[in-house]
C-alpha cells in the first residue's frame, strides 16, 4: 500500500523546487526551511516547540549560584556537604553540568503531572484543561530539562520519574528519544490501594514509576542491579530457627495449642500431649505457619528446612532454551536410594555434567522417594535473599500526618517509604542522588534514612524553585529539621544572574569570580572553609604561602588567572601532587569564549 504523507510530501517538494527558480535569495532560503520543515521527522512523539523565559534569560545571561550563608548546617565536618538549590531548575542543571557532568548516580523526581488544574505553571501561569497546548508545554518543559538530566548521569546512571496518567504515555515516548528504547528498564506500577473518590470514569487508585539507564549495557552486569530484598525472608528464617530449635524436644504441637485456646481448654492440661519434635514435624508446622502469611508466592515457596536447619526449596534443573540441549546434558541422575536412573528433562539438563557432578557432591539436589520423580535444584533462602525488583510497588503510606507533626502545609507530599524503595531498590549503590523537582524535599529526607539504615554515605543535590515560598518554608525548613536528626550536613544556594556581555568598566571573568566558591564547594562536596584538601587563593602571597608549608599533599588549589604561579610553585606541585587549576575559566570557558575574555 501506498504512503500517502510521503506521496504529498514529494509533491509539495517538487513544487517548492520549480518556484526556487523564480525566487530571490531571501525566498529560497524560506523555501528551503519549509523544505526542511516538510521532511522531519513524521513518527513517534512530535509537539509545538515553546519557548520559556527561562530560555531567554540563559541566553542574555550566565547563571551562577549564591550561598545564603545563614542557611548553612554543619552537624559533622567529616561528611560531605548537601545542598538545596534554590530558582529555575533549569538554571542549576545548567550549572551542574559544569560541576556533575557524568557523576550522577540516581535521579528520582516528581514532576507536575499537568492534571489541568493547578500543578503546573508554565511562565508563571497555570496550564489549564482548556489550554490548547497544555500538552505541548508540558513536553517542551520536560525535555530541555531531560536531555539536561541525562548529560549528569553517570554511564551506569539510573533515572526514576513518577507521573500520573494524565502524561505517562507522552512520557515514556519522550524517555525513549532521549534516553533510548534500550535503555526502558520497564515501568513501575504504584498500587496507593486507595482508589480516587472523585472519580467520573473508572476509579485509579495507582500511578507510575518510568525508570529509564543511561546506559543499560553498561550497568545490567552490576551486582544488585534492580533487585531488592526479599521482604519476609528475614521473618522467614527467624520462624524456620525457632522451630528447629525444638528439634528432639519435647513439645505440645501449634495447632493444638490454637484448638486448646478455641476451646478454652487450660494448657496446664495439655502436658500429655506433649510430642518430641522430628523434622517432619518441624517442618509440617512450617509451612502451616506460611500458609497463613500474606507473603509472596516466591517467598512461599520456600517452605522446607534441612536437617542442618536451612530452609530451602526446590527449583527445575531442566534446559531452559526451546532448542535441545547437548547430548551430554542428557546423562540420568541416579536415585541415591533406590540405585536406578531418574528421569530427565525433554530437553535436557540446564547445567553441564561436570557441574551436575558438583552439585551432587554438595547435597544441592533434591531427590523424590524414589526414580520416579526428576531431581529438583536445592535453593537456600540465606544464599538467596534478594529478587528483582518487581513491577507491582504496594503501598498505602502517606507523608500528612509526618507533614503535620513537623509543622508544615504541603498538597500531595510524597511518602518517604516511596523514595527510600527506589533508592535501595533500583541502583545497585548509589553515591550521588539528585530531585530537581524536590517539591517538599522528600528525597532528601530519604536519603538521610536510608545512610543510617544501610550504613551508607549517600549525597543528596535537591533543586526546586521558590514558588509560594516553598524552598525556604517547606523544603529547607524539613531538611534542618532531619539534618539535626541525622547528624548530616547542608548548603542553600539561590540561582543568580550575570550579563553575557559585562559593562564596559567590568570584565565577566571579574563577575564570576565572586561565584566561584559556590561551583568549587558544589563540585567537591564541601564547605570551601572548613576542607582539609581544597582551597581558594587569590593573590601570590597566599600561593607562596602554602608552597612553604610542609605536610601540604594531595590538594587541590583554586587559583585566578591573573595570579602569577613561580616555577618551583609547579615543581614543588607536581612532587606533592598538588593541583592547581585555574578560575573563573575551570566552568566558564565556554561563556569567557563567548566574551572574548579567553
Amino acid at each position: 500500500m501506498a504512503n500517502l504523507s510521503e506521496i504529498s510530501r514529494g509533491r509539495m517538494i517538487q513544487f517548492l523546487e520549480q518556484i526556487k527558480n523564480q525566487t530571490d535569495d531571501d525566498g529560497i532560503k524560506a523555501i528551503n526551511e519549509v523544505e526542511t520543515f516538510i521532511n522531519a521527522k513524521r513518527y513517534g512523539l512530535i509537539w509545538e516547540e515553546h519557548e520559556e523565559a527561562v530560555d531567554v534569560q540563559i541566553e542574555k545571561n550566565v547563571p551562577v549560584f549564591t550561598e545564603v550563608e545563614d542557611k548553612k548546617i554543619i552537624n559533622d565536618a567529616e561528611k560531605k556537604m548537601n545542598f538545596l538549590l534554590e530558582g529555575d531548575n533549569l538554571h542549576s542543571l545548567y550549572l551542574l553540568e559544569k560541576t556533575h557532568k557524568g557523576e550522577i548516580d540516581l535521579i528520582v523526581i516528581d514532576p507536575p503531572y499537568n492534571r489541568g488544574k493547578d500543578d503546573f505553571r508554565y511562565d508563571d501561569a497555570i496550564v489549564d484543561s482548556e489550554d490548547g497546548f497544555k500538552h505541548s508545554k508540558w513536553l517542551s518543559f520536560m525535555s530541555k530539562r531531560l536531555l539536561q538530566a541525562k548529560k549528569l548521569l553517570s554511564d551506569t546512571g539510573i533515572i526514576a520519574i513518577n507521573i500520573d496518567e494524565h502524561e505517562v504515555a507522552p512520557l515514556i515516548m519522550l524517555m525513549e528519544d532521549i534516553f533510548g528504547a534500550q535503555n526502558n528498564l520497564g515501568t513501575i506500577i504504584w498500587n496507593k490501594q486507595n482508589p480516587k473518590g472523585d472519580a467520573h470514569k473508572i476509579s485509579t487508585m495507582h500511578e507510575y514509576i518510568i525508570v529509564f539507564a543511561n546506559n543499560y549495557e553498561r550497568i545490567k552486569d552490576l551486582e544488585g542491579f534492580a533487585s531488592r530484598k526479599k521482604p519476609n525472608a528475614k521473618a522467614i528464617l527467624a520462624k524456620a530457627k525457632q522451630l528447629y530449635g525444638q528439634l528432639g524436644k519435647k513439645v505440645i504441637p501449634a495447632e493444638v495449642k490454637s484448638l486448646a485456646k478455641v476451646y478454652g481448654y487450660p494448657e496446664e492440661k495439655l502436658a500429655d500431649l506433649k510430642v518430641e519434635y522430628d523434622l517432619e514435624m518441624i517442618n509440617n508446622e512450617f509451612a502451616n505457619w506460611l500458609k497463613k502469611q500474606d507473603f509472596s508466592s516466591g517467598e512461599k515457596a520456600y517452605k522446607y528446612i534441612d536437617e542442618n536447619g536451612r530452609v530451602y526449596r526446590g527449583v527445575s534443573m531442566a534446559w531452559p532454551n526451546k532448542k535441545k540441549a547437548p547430548d551430554d546434558y542428557f546423562i540420568p541422575l541416579i536415585h541415591p536410594v533406590t540405585g536406578k536412573p531418574t528421569p530427565v528433562p525433554a530437553r535436557g539438563w540446564r547445567n553441564p555434567p561436570r557441574t551436575m557432578e558438583k552439585l551432587m557432591k554438595e547435597g544441592r539436589i533434591i531427590f523424590g522417594p524414589d526414580e520416579t520423580k526428576q531431581p529438583e535444584r536445592k535453593y537456600f533462602l540465606d544464599e538467596n535473599m534478594t529478587e528483582n525488583t518487581p513491577s507491582i510497588y504496594n503501598s498505602a503510606d502517606s507523608a500528612d500526618s509526618y507533614m503535620e507533626k513537623i509543622g508544615i502545609s504541603f498538597e500531595y507530599p510524597k511518602p518517604v517509604s516511596e523514595v527510600k524503595y527506589l533508592i535501595q531498590n533500583i541502583h545497585p549503590n548509589p553515591k550521588v542522588v539528585l530531585d530537581f523537582f524536590a517539591g517538599s524535599a522528600t528525597t532528601g529526607h530519604a536519603v538521610m534514612e536510608v545512610n543510617e539504615e544501610d550504613g551508607k554515605e549517600i549525597q543528596y543535590i535537591l533543586c526546586t524553585n521558590n514558588q509560594d515560598g516553598i524552598a525556604e518554608n517547606t523544603a529547607y525548613k524539613r531538611l534542618k529539621i532531619e539534618s539535626e536528626n541525622h547528624g548530616t550536613n547542608l548548603k542553600y544556594f539561590k540561582t543568580d544572574y550575570i550579563p553575557r556581555v559585562p559593562s564596559a568598566d567590568t570584565e565577566l571573568s571579574e563577575e564570576l569570580l565572586d561565584h566561584i566558591s559556590e561551583m568549587v564547594e558544589l563540585d567537591f562536596g564541601i564547605d570551601i572553609k572548613s576542607s582539609s584538601n581544597v582551597c581558594l587563593m587569590f593573590d601570590e602571597a597566599e600561593v607562596d604561602e602554602l608552597f612553604t608549608k610542609e605536610g601540604i599533599f594531595d590538594y587541590t588549589v583554586f587559583v585566578p588567572n591573573y595570579v602569577l604561579l613561580k616555577g618551583e610553585h609547579k615543581y614543588i606541585a607536581d612532587e606533592r601532587n598538588i593541583r592547581i587549576v585555574r578560575i573563573p575559566d575551570y566552568y566558564f570557558a565556554s561563556e569567557l569564549k563567548e566574551a572574548g575574555e579567553l
